[in-house]
């Protein structure tokens, strides 16, 4: 993190012919005010002297006996061990703020008066909940902190009773129960719209069980591109920190509203309301970045995070699409760490049995299989990241290499120049994607039937080059590693009509009075 921001604030000097301090200013100015304390924790830095001795010198980057010196640039001819820049007494004392931010997060928890709140939002983070959910359904009026760009909005946060996806109380005569905007009497024949519009319509939601590519994680490009920086490029920091740098509003399951991060938006979701007006807001995305033990967890994680009653909800469609995690790993024994065909086998199965025991009958469950990495490598290690652009000096390999050398690669079997570990990570991959293939085939369960199908990576790709873009654009600039938005847009068509073709049940059937819905909604003043 350290080498980032001192990258962008040296840039920024750079670009504009300006001193290290104008341009930290210019920074300040850049980002919202409630994020600008961490503009100032920078001190000493000297446009002579690169981003990592700058943070190996505030003692931010350190070389652990043993290891070798992390580096995104080119190793200068002062040790960025050696603690050179900030020696004096004012640049010491500047940094002791900085100290203090660091450790004072670890201990803000131990005061009474927020003890209380610090339980909520680690409980909140652990089990992926609404932090503003007043009734406990599940569902919150607040869209970030796990709020409805995370799951469908609820329309009456004080009913625990009032949530996205339940079957209708009473054909919602007197009030929106499931919360799809559709509710009261057609007062030309006295019938309930609800009864009118959904009766025997097949409504479902939409749950994904995803990872970080499921949660749609994408580091604004422009927060690191200096020629392109203003005070807009940073309007979205408050967003982007409050989703934990993921854009599930976006996402190709769960999108639901136009991006704004380029690209354009379009959903399993979407679609599926498009199709059937009454599965308004019955979506909930169950995403984390990072997980490596997701499956094992499974069951106890869902107990929380779910928001499904099997008998008063309306069935859904569940997507399984971790579709890396379990070979993607920063250890330096990469291949020891992955997931093993008998592992996945056992964990898959056990999940799945969980599943039986909390969806309602008549959901599905599509099993997304592991995509294949070293389209990551083959089309970016030699292109220029965001913070390369400039001086043409960092590339993604080199990127890769520092993150690998942190040991916080996200992927070390797939980022790296070591073509034989790419090999072995995609054939592991392939072997976990035949075990979930045969799971699909095989196993059978009361109240859902399983589908598989392959990430669509490569018809992706060939689309996209029909459209006249290039494979890299595929892939998120600022990580090297998640689909971007065009990918994540492009997927949703392939996968829309592969379900058309081999399996239309898992779809429903197309609701006939979807314009009327809409029609009596603009009659009532509602849009």
């Amino acid at each position: 993190g350290c080498v980032l921001v001192v990258s962008v604030i040296e840039q920024l000097a750079q670009w504009h012919n300006s001193t290290i301090k104008a341009a930290l200013e210019r920074l300040c100015n850049y980002i919202p005010g409630e994020y600008q304390i961490t503009c100032h924790m920078f001190c000493c830095i000297d446009r002579e002297m690169n981003a990592d001795v700058v943070c190996h010198s505030l003692k931010l980057c350190r070389q652990d006996p043993g290891q070798p010196i992390c580096h995104l640039y080119p190793p200068p001819k002062v040790t960025p061990a050696t603690p050179t820049l900030c020696t004096n007494a004012s640049a010491f004392f500047s940094f002791l703020p900085l100290q203090k931010i660091f450790t004072g997060f670890s201990s803000v928890c131990a005061f009474p008066l927020l003890a209380n709140l610090c339980e909520k939002i680690k409980y909140v983070l652990r089990n992926k909940l609404p932090f503003e959910d007043f009734d406990g359904d599940k569902f919150s009026t607040f869209p970030t902190l796990r709020g409805y760009h995370w799951r469908g909005r609820d329309c009456n946060d004080k009913n625990a009773t009032v949530y996205p996806g339940r079957r209708p109380d009473n054909w919602d005569v007197t009030s929106d129960s499931n919360c799809n905007g559709i509710w009261g009497v057609d007062p030309k024949d006295g019938i309930p719209y609800e009864e009118k519009f959904c009766k025997g319509a097949d409504s479902q939601g939409v749950v994904l069980l995803g990872d970080s590519a499921g949660a749609h994680f994408h580091i604004p490009p422009e927060w690191m591109t200096v020629t392109e920086m203003s005070a807009k490029s940073f309007a979205n920091l408050p967003v982007a920190f409050t989703d934990e740098l993921d854009w599930p509003q976006f996402s190709e399951v769960t999108g639901f509203l136009n991006s704004t991060i380029g690209g354009w938006t379009d959903s399993l979701y979407l679609r599926l309301r498009q199709r059937n007006r009454c599965n308004h807001r019955d979506l909930q995305n169950i995403s984390q970045n990072g997980i490596t033990y997701f499956l094992v967890n499974l069951p106890a994680f869902l107990s929380f995070s779910l928001a499904r009653n099997q008998l008063l909800d309306y069935p859904a469609v569940v997507i399984y699409a971790t579709i890396g995690n379990d070979v993607c790993n920063g250890d330096r024994d990469t291949l020891a760490h992955m997931t093993t065909p008998k592992e996945m086998l056992s964990n898959v199965v056990q999940a799945l049995r969980y599943l039986d025991t909390r969806l309602p009958n008549g959901s599905h469950l599509i099993l997304t299989g592991l995509v294949d990495g070293r389209f990551l490598w083959d089309n970016l290690h030699d292109r220029y990241h965001p913070l390369g652009q400039l001086n043409r000096d960092v590339t993604y390999s080199r990127l890769y290499s520092f993150l690998d050398c942190l040991q916080v690669s996200p992927c070390s079997g797939w980022l790296t120049p070591n073509e034989t570990l790419r090999n072995l990570t995609s054939e592991r991959a392939l072997q976990l994607s035949n075990v979930l293939k045969e799971i699909a085939t095989s196993e059978k369960f009361t109240n859902f039937d399983v589908f598989y199908m392959d990430f669509p990576l490569r018809q992706t790709a060939e689309e996209w080059r029909k459209m006249g873009g290039e494979p890299w654009q595929l892939i998120e600039p600022v990580d090297g590693f998640h689909p971007s938005q065009m990918a994540a847009a492009l997927g949703t068509g392939i996968t829309w009509q592969k379900a058309l073709r081999e399996w239309p049940q898992v779809l429903g059937k197309e609701n006939p009075f979807n314009s009327q819905i809409q029609a009596t909604f603009r009659d009532q003043g509602g849009h």
